[in-house]
């Protein structure tokens, strides 16, 4: 009897100290729980680590704004959807937007503008005609800008892939008489030439290395640019390379042809030049010219009369 009571009093004294412990460490021991709670979720869940040193944009408007660009994309004709995505490719995708971001960036660009229109108009106190007009111009360029914007850059693009065109095909041509596979001379021009034609022959050939052959890499690329000249030139690589003639030759012919065809166009530019050139002489340098030489004898000739 007398050990068990031995027994309960020294059971009863470490509850004590445990129970003073935790009373006056709570604080730390909730602290120290915590932390090994969030390392053991470190060691579990990576991914989880990384999302959460992602800025706030990235955690919570990036997943938002990816649905609602899926809602304009589903919301689009197969047709459409295609069409738009070839046009964004030709532009070299601008801020990585595809046809429902194209879609989503038009809408927000028409309602900035509707409601800048309408700010405008009724901090003016415009009537309620004006609004309606200045309205509908705010909806049409909200609209219209973006795809004349789009058709611009891809306009830009395609010359200057016509630009330098020709200096890659000389730099192909050297390469593939010195000895070098024609792949080795790609990289070759990829590291000489920064520019667009650069970096879509280096998509091809990242292509190429994923197992596509070199006909359908080099097609894809022609078909993406949408540029005459690079369409013509490598329909004549796939050619030669069907009927086994040699690259070089096909090369220098190409390069001769694109640059007669440059020259061309160059002499075609000057023969517009003068019709170019007629109407701001009509409407505003003849006019000033004949007040500057008829404006003192009108005046003699008004003094008389």
């Amino acid at each position: 009897m007398l050990y068990f009571a031995l027994a309960l009093v020294f059971a009863s004294s470490c509850l004590l100290m445990v129970g003073i412990y935790r009373l006056i460490f709570q604080d730390r021991i909730l602290m120290a729980g915590r932390l090994a709670q969030l390392n053991k979720n470190k060691q579990t869940n990576p991914r989880l680590r990384d999302d959460l040193q992602l800025p706030l944009w990235q955690r919570i408007g990036k997943p938002l704004l990816s649905k609602v660009t899926r809602l304009f994309t589903h919301r689009m004709s197969s047709e459409k959807r295609v069409q738009l995505d070839k046009r964004l490719q030709a532009a070299g995708n601008p801020m990585g937007l595809d046809a429902g971001g194209f879609r989503l960036l038009q809408v927000i660009f028409t309602a900035v503008t509707v409601g800048a229109v309408l700010f405008r108009g009724y901090a003016l106190g415009s009537s309620l005609k004006d609004l309606l007009l200045f309205l509908i111009v705010a909806l049409a360029c909200g609209m219209l800008l973006p795809e004349y914007l789009l058709s611009m850059r891809i306009k830009e693009r395609r010359r200057e892939v016509v630009r330098a065109l020709p200096d890659v095909l000389d730099l192909l041509t050297v390469s593939v008489e010195a000895g070098l596979g024609f792949d080795l001379a790609l990289v070759r021009v990829t590291e000489r030439f920064p520019g667009v034609l650069a970096q879509e022959l280096g998509r091809a050939l990242q292509e190429m290395k994923l197992g596509r052959s070199r006909r359908e890499a080099l097609q894809d690329m022609a078909d993406r640019v949408g540029a005459e000249d690079l369409s013509n030139f490598v329909r004549s690589l796939v050619q030669a390379d069907q009927l086994g003639v040699g690259m070089g030759n096909i090369l220098r012919l190409q390069s001769d042809e694109i640059r007669r065809k440059r020259r061309q166009r160059a002499e075609e530019q000057a023969m517009k030049a003068p019709v170019k050139m007629l109407f701001p002489l009509l409407f505003f340098i003849f006019p000033a010219l004949f007040v500057v030489l008829l404006g003192p004898a009108m005046m003699q000739i008004f003094r008389h009369l």
